[in-house]
Parts: C-alpha cells; sequence; structure tokens
C-alpha cells in the first residue's frame, strides 16, 4: 500500500522516527527506534539505521509491505 505524505510549507524535512508515528506505522517513538535498529526500514530502496535520518520532497520510506512517499 502507497501513502503520500506532505510536508508542511514551512517544513525542509521530516525525520524518519517522527515519519513513522506521523503515518501511524509506529504507535510511538520507541517501537519506530526498534524498527529501524532492526532493518525492518529501507529510504530509497536502501535499509537505513538512522533513526534520525532526515526526509525530503521526493524520498521514499519502505515497511513491509508499505510505501511512503514524500510530496
Amino acid at each position: 500500500m502507497t501513502t503520500k505524505f506532505q510536508l508542511r510549507e514551512k517544513d525542509e524535512f521530516i525525520q524518519l522516527i517522527q515519519l513513522l508515528k506521523a503515518t501511524g506505522i509506529a504507535d510511538s517513538g520507541a517501537i519506530a527506534q526498534e524498527m529501524v535498529v532492526y532493518g525492518e526500514v529501507k529510504v530509497n530502496g536502501e535499509v537505513d539505521y538512522r533513526k534520525r535520518a532526515k526526509l525530503r520532497k521526493g524520498d521514499f520510506v519502505e515497511i513491509m509491505e508499505d510505501r511512503i512517499e514524500i510530496i
């Protein structure tokens, strides 16, 4: 399933764990961090272990069957 996440005009980026919480993929920051640490999250097709990776327009995140596009 693909979800589009729109950054607010004033925001240049969103951190990875914040995105996971904002989209409901993770119920809490702790769960979001665990998902990243255990290599369950891909950013732009590559596993990314950076909890605070800065995601910008055009980036995409994949977690199992879910895909989030930053617009």
